[in-house]
């Protein structure tokens, strides 16, 4: 037993409550998935060069252009060294098993398992690909967690190019028995004036589609199969070609582009008004920590103030008064009057007839936009991050909110220093007195079952959390039932 073990294991000890890992992750061995591909008739989907390129077709890793040819083509720096190199920690994150056994070594009762490459497979431009390839994972993460599942849930792909394209993902999903599920946070678009581009060009003029506001395709029907099948929803794209996070020589350039992601699908989603239109709807914005939400909470709030229909009339260019403007310009600004009057005035307009940015989103007060975000939205944070404080500090959050953060590990990749390490991490949170023991206990397992189970007991039944859910879950409705006759 390792000092780190020991450690975690004593802090899971002194808790009194139960520690879930909202997102872990398990890295999978390219030539077994491989296999489990071919032996399932989608050996073709594997010779997509887009595949190749990843390194999940053969196991050989990704491909990587030298950095002459990054800067040529105007990529992105990928990060080395990705995943732990301890022999120990690489074998739990691969091998379900192990994982299963070591689990409690990290102070961990339970933990919802991402993919790691698999992630790729959301992004793939070939249909074909993209739908066959993520289908197929399913399959493959429900088979190798089958026997698990008392501890670790495995996370469906969940491809939504179109809304069809992700009801029939959530639907089969469903019936492997996976009851989490990953969406992109956005899908790139061709622009429109650029549809005749020559091919070599086309792919780099594309746009942004968060699914809710300016989205291509009605996502109704697909936000409404998800609370049918009562799936929380989450998302976990990159965003290496975002301004500000881009670079082709230096992977921690990117730093914060998770933030940066999540911060745009929440903003579309909430001013697209499918907050409003869902409100059983739980989405996830993974890995950015809760200090984006903060702020677009906050903004929200602000420009509602001064930007929604209430606020919008002190700003009307008809509220001018040329008449006082030319007399002001007289005793003030003499050489502006030898122009009109009216050429004075901002020729503000509104061409297409909306003013009211608030209009689609459904909120009519900053109460409702402060219901919806933080019932609506979950923050993925790391251990490690400062910032987790920020969604409970009532003196920065408007209206005394707080947001709803989650302990995700990130078990497996590069930024955990050790399998038990995680969980000592986070809880300097109290220890440095940024989280009381209460708001730690929230961040930890509460929101996650929040997240994840929702109002129905279905996600943790049959679970070695099962009771701890359901505790959770009836202390909410007796505070629902409080709040309500209040």
């Amino acid at each position: 037993m390792t000092g780190h073990e020991g450690s975690a294991r004593k802090v899971r000890e002194s808790l009194g409550h139960v520690v879930i890992d909202a997102d872990a992750h398990h890295v999978e061995i390219s030539v077994a998935f491989a296999e489990f591909v071919r032996d399932n008739g989608g050996g073709q989907l594997l010779d997509d060069p887009a595949v190749r390129a990843v390194g999940l077709a053969d196991g050989a890793g990704e491909h990587v252009p030298a950095l002459a040819e990054r800067r040529r083509l105007h990529l992105s720096a990928r990060p080395v060294w990705w995943t732990p190199s301890d022999t120990l920690d690489y074998a739990t994150v691969a091998m379900p098993s192990l994982y299963h056994e070591r689990l409690g070594e990290a102070g961990i009762d339970f933990a919802v398992v991402y993919p790691s490459r698999g992630m790729v497979l959301l992004g793939m431009e070939r249909e074909e690909t993209r739908v066959g390839l993520a289908r197929l994972y399913n399959e493959y993460v429900a088979q190798a967690y089958a026997p698990y599942r008392d501890r670790l849930a495995p996370v469906a792909l969940i491809p939504a190019h179109t809304p069809d394209e992700g009801i029939a993902a959530l639907e089969h999903a469903v019936s492997l028995g996976l009851r989490a599920a990953l969406m992109p946070s956005f899908v790139w678009r061709p622009i429109p004036a650029f549809a005749d581009a020559p091919p070599e060009y086309r792919s780099r003029l594309q746009r942004i589609d968060n699914f809710g506001l300016d989205s291509d395709h009605d996502y109704d029907p697909f936000w409404a199969k998800a609370v049918e099948l009562d799936v929380p929803l989450s998302c976990h794209s990159s965003g290496f070609r975002f301004t500000g996070h881009f670079s082709p020589s230096n992977y921690s350039y990117a730093a914060g582009h998770f933030g940066a992601v999540g911060e745009g699908t929440a903003k579309s989603l909430f001013l697209g008004g499918v907050t409003s239109r869902f409100p059983d709807l739980r989405i996830a914005l993974l890995e950015g920590g809760v200090a984006g939400g903060v702020r677009v909470f906050g903004d929200l709030v602000s420009r509602f103030e001064k930007r929604g229909k209430n606020g919008l009339g002190r700003l009307d260019p008809a509220r001018f008064d040329a008449a006082q403007l030319a007399r002001l310009a007289r005793q003030h600004a003499p050489a502006l009057t030898r122009f009109a009057p009216e050429q004075l005035i901002p020729g503000v307009n509104a061409p297409d007839g909306q003013v009211d940015d608030f209009a689609a989103s459904g909120v009519g007060s900053v109460e409702e936009i402060r219901d919806q975000f933080c019932r609506s939205f979950y923050w993925g944070c790391e251990g490690d991050d400062p910032l987790v404080g920020l969604a409970y500090d009532r003196r920065v959050n408007p209206l005394g909110a707080q947001l709803r953060p989650m302990m995700g590990s990130d078990l497996g990749h590069w930024d955990v220093p050790s399998f038990t390490h995680p969980l000592l991490e986070a809880y300097e949170l109290v220890e440095d007195g940024i989280l009381t023991p209460a708001q730690f206990e929230e961040f930890a397992g509460v929101n996650a079952v929040r997240f994840y189970g929702g109002a129905s007991t279905a996600f943790f039944a049959g679970t070695a959390v099962a009771g701890d859910a359901e505790r959770i879950q009836a202390a909410d409705r007796v505070a629902a039932s409080q709040l309500a006759s209040a």
